[in-house]
């Protein structure tokens, strides 16, 4: 059995950013791992340091989310249409 290698896609500043992106490449089939060190986390710090937190991707997806990345950051994925079934546009719509 192989073992995987993970690679760092992206250092951001602070969990909730990094939760965003985490939300973003798994919902792109990409399994994502989060470290921050644990100072940093037990304080909650998202500045510094000690607040800045490092996205890994397996080796082989590595590629693809600094693509998705560059895509995020850059404002692509924000004009993007999603087509939604007719009830989710129901949902919508009751909303």
């Amino acid at each position: 059995m192989s073992e995987e290698r993970w690679q760092v896609a992206v250092e951001v500043a602070g969990e909730i950013q990094a939760e965003i992106l985490r939300g973003m490449l798994e919902a792109q089939g990409i399994k994502v791992f989060i470290s921050q060190e644990g100072a940093g986390r037990a304080y909650g710090l998202g500045v510094g340091r000690l607040g800045r937190v490092q996205i890994l991707v397996p080796e082989e997806d590595l590629e693809r989310s600094k693509a998705l990345l560059d895509e995020y950051y850059s404002g692509q994925l924000e004009n993007q249409d999603f087509d939604l079934s007719d009830e989710e546009a129901e949902d919508e719509n009751e909303a």
